[in-house]
């Protein structure tokens, strides 16, 4: 890894960190010049996919939040612990 890669590496890895500290919501993406995807060859970083965004300058990035996507995130299983009885009422 070069010492522009390792930067890269770097910067990204701490936005990341911060968004995760600052927002409920996790980070789904991170987005860059086209340009520097092409030239830093990397699909994903820190298991977020790398999108091309052409109106993003050389040099800088964005984290893309899962709130900007409208995904609210994974979907979890919610299972009960205690037992409620249905309330039947007599059909009409």
């Amino acid at each position: 890894m070069t010492s522009s890669e390792a930067k890269n590496l770097e910067a990204i890895s701490k936005a990341i960190d911060q968004h995760a500290r600052n927002c409920e919501w996790p980070a789904v993406a991170i987005e860059m010049s086209p340009f520097e995807l092409e030239r830093l060859g990397w699909d994903s970083i820190l298991g977020l996919p790398l999108r091309p965004d052409p109106s993003m300058g050389t040099g800088s990035f964005r984290v893309v939040c899962a709130r900007e996507e409208g995904d609210p995130g994974e979907p979890v299983e919610a299972v009960a612990e205690q037992t409620v009885p249905a309330e039947t009422s007599p059909a009409r």
